[in-house]
């Protein structure tokens, strides 16, 4: 496994890590104890890094991975979490308030079962007032990394310019991370634009979703799915052409996620212990150039093509 450190953070994380929203059952109904075993599977094959939100699952994500954890010695890996996106009663919630923001962090601790958090993160900023995310919950998270209760703390979501709003409107230094998701895959590398801008403050780069929320997937995407019809039919075209070739789309969108060094970390997610010990072993293949740009050409018009967030 290659590692790569966050910014300015010192932590040293894996190349491919661990997202737990699946341990939520965001996608589909899980078996618990397979989840709890992907959990261990990945921080055997070598993955530090794992990020969850009190939303995936509306908590069930913490809770479970939190018992996930409680074998794994707390020097095996890197946690970050989230504060201002919640749910209840398979209703979603919002509360970018300090003080929400603060409760937040010590119910994950306690959902987690840790007593500090390595990364605190503002969840899908672009559901915020964002100068209330810059003036009142990213001060009230600072103030928990000034008392030691976190270590380091960033902001996530699926618009760039949110991210990059947020962090001209706060004094530097309070953003250490940012977490995106969908802009560097092989069917919109939009997020290569920024690095750039973020390297020069220092701030480091987290990826997620490298199959596109299903888009560059042989299943396709889910209904719920907001990408616009000509782009779900390119990438469709694109997971047949790699089908045909014997070598499936996600194996090549794992790896294409993988080979930008400046992006520190690009996190999957899978409640399935056997998803996760294939994306290790791909993980560690070279990649098809080749089929990229074949792939790439099939998309033609649709690369970069995005959507808003729901």
């Amino acid at each position: 496994m290659n590692y790569r450190t966050i910014g300015h953070t010192g932590m040293k994380v894996s190349a491919l890590s661990f997202g737990a929203s699946s341990l939520g059952g965001v996608f589909h109904a899980i078996d618990e104890s397979r989840a709890i075993e992907a959990l261990h599977t990945a921080v055997e094959g070598g993955m530090n890094f794992i990020d969850v939100s009190p939303y995936y699952g509306h908590y069930k994500a913490e809770t479970v991975l939190g018992k996930a954890l409680r074998t794994v010695p707390r020097d095996k890996y890197w946690l970050s979490t989230k504060v201002g996106r919640y749910g209840k009663d398979g209703v979603n919630t919002w509360d970018y308030s300090a003080r929400r923001a603060t409760e937040s962090v010590y119910e994950s601790m306690e959902r987690l079962g840790v007593d500090h958090i390595d990364l605190i993160n503002v969840h899908d900023i672009e559901f915020a007032d964002l100068h209330q995310v810059a003036e009142e919950t990213l001060p009230a998270l600072v103030e928990l990394r000034d008392k030691g209760v976190v270590s380091h703390v960033g902001i996530t979501d699926l618009q760039i310019e949110n991210l990059t709003w947020v962090i001209d409107h706060v004094p530097e230094g309070t953003v250490e991370t940012v977490l995106n998701f969908c802009h560097f895959c092989l069917c919109d590398d939009k997020l290569t634009d920024y690095l750039d801008y973020f390297e020069a403050r220092g701030i480091g780069i987290i990826n997620a979703s490298p199959l596109s929320m299903g888009l560059l997937s042989e299943r396709g995407v889910p209904a719920w799915h907001p990408a616009p019809q000509p782009l779900v039919e390119a990438c469709s075209r694109a997971a047949q052409h790699c089908k045909a070739k014997g070598y499936p789309i996600e194996k090549l969108a794992i790896q294409y996620a993988l080979t930008n060094e400046r992006i520190a970390t690009t996190l999957f997610s899978s409640a399935n212990p056997d998803n996760v010990a294939r994306n290790l072993r791909w993980a560690e293949e070279p990649i098809d150039w080749k089929l990229v740009q074949e792939v790439r050409d099939i998309i033609g018009e649709q690369q970069r093509v995005s959507w808003r967030n729901s």
